[in-house]
């Protein structure tokens, strides 16, 4: 299981549940992207500025590489755009399980190469405004272009 925090966060913000998940038997792993927390590296000063889905992306093959048969995604708000950005660009069957919390991916939903879960309110809502009606205009594209 991956965790990918929101932008006002960073990867302690998921302690409670990585406990939670690997005294379930989990094999957990709670990053900071680069500019958060203690990471460094290209744009720690406007970290929106890089491509963060590839630091999921970093995250999901290190677990794989660990042993991991199977990776799930875990991403709030920024980090669930991440994270759906990660599952448009993996490879198939890379990422098997996203849940995107108050997000969508940036890129288009119907791209995304990984079984989907949206957790969301209704009035959830960002600089950009409420979420809902753009998860939803993205969910539908999806299930028209799935049944095409």
């Amino acid at each position: 299981m991956v965790l990918a925090h929101g932008g006002r966060f960073n990867k302690e913000s998921w302690e409670k549940q990585a406990r939670t998940l690997a005294a379930a038997e989990f094999r957990v792993l709670a990053f900071d992207f680069r500019g958060y927390g203690k990471s460094r590296g290209p744009g720690q000063s406007d970290p929106m500025s890089v491509p963060l889905h590839l630091d999921v992306l970093a995250a999901v093959r290190y677990m794989r590489t660990a042993g991991a048969e199977s990776v799930s995604v875990v991403g709030d708000s920024m980090g669930g755009g991440a994270a759906g950005d990660a599952s448009i660009a993996s490879r198939p069957g890379e990422i098997d399980r996203l849940v995107l919390l108050g997000a969508a991916p940036n890129g288009p939903a119907d791209k995304l190469k990984s079984s989907t879960l949206f957790i969301l309110s209704r009035d959830d809502a960002n600089d950009d405004g409420p979420r809902l009606p753009r998860i939803r205009e993205q969910y539908m594209r999806k299930l028209q272009n799935q049944k095409s």
